[in-house]
């Protein structure tokens, strides 16, 4: 009876209520702010309704420190608070992330910032990617479209598996969303071609092509998208990776 008792006593300690874990967490990131580090954003157009400025390095350090806790991370996501919600990123657990949940986040995106390290370290991961991709394509906010390409270059530079085929329809996706001229959209348009182009000898010679295409139009955004790309799948650390 008492091996019982104490081994509920322990548990007890061990799992603390949630909003006392939000609450330690956000104390952190409060003390860990700076405004050196909210001047240093804003001048790489990282705004947000709450931001403590707090640095990426910090936030991935305290991430480990906290360990994969999907629980914790709904609820910084809730705080509104642009390095909670970072964190909440990095604690996910991606084998818990729902469609829903990446259609709800993604429309919480108001920064380049927040968009691509949700992607990058999150979305990509888990087994709606390309499906997401597809979807928010057609979306008319600047960050959920941007989001849709950066998923895309993540999983480009992420996913050691997939076949060809998947990115040759996101080599098409390109392509219609060229003449988006909103400058965080048509970054991640880039980005997602140069990716692309990355993966491997094939995709390599298909995205060259998307890339001259672009950078031979007589429209301004699509060939600045197609020049940036061609610097990046031109140069000699990438055409080293092709041979």
């Amino acid at each position: 009876m008492q091996k019982a008792a104490s081994r509920k006593k322990h548990a007890t300690d061990v799992v603390r209520p949630i909003d006392e874990e939000v609450r330690a967490a956000v104390a952190w990131l409060e003390r860990r702010g700076s405004k050196r580090n909210r001047e240093g954003m804003a001048r790489y157009a990282i705004r947000s309704k709450c931001i403590l400025g707090v640095s990426v390095a910090d936030l991935r350090g305290y991430a480990k420190e906290l360990g994969r806790n999907h629980r914790l991370a709904l609820a910084l996501w809730k705080t509104g608070i642009y390095e909670a919600r970072m964190l909440a990123a990095f604690v996910a657990e991606p084998e818990r992330v729902t469609p829903a949940l990446m259609d709800r986040w993604a429309r919480d995106f108001d920064n380049w910032a927040i968009c691509d390290t949700v992607c990058f370290h999150l979305f990509d991961r888990t087994p709606h990617a390309f499906a997401k991709v597809t979807e928010w394509i057609d979306a008319h906010g600047e960050f959920v479209r941007r989001a849709a390409f950066a998923l895309l270059a993540s999983v480009a530079g992420h996913d050691k598996t997939t076949g060809d085929q998947p990115f040759l329809r996101g080599l098409r996706l390109v392509k219609r969303a060229a003449s988006d001229d909103r400058n965080f959209v048509k970054k991640a348009v880039s980005w997602a071609l140069r990716r692309i182009g990355q993966r491997n000898r094939a995709l390599h010679a298909a995205a060259m092509e998307v890339a001259r295409s672009l950078a031979g139009s007589t429209e301004r955004t699509p060939r600045w998208i197609g020049q940036d790309a061609l610097r990046d799948l031109t140069s000699a650390t990438t055409m080293r990776l092709k041979s």
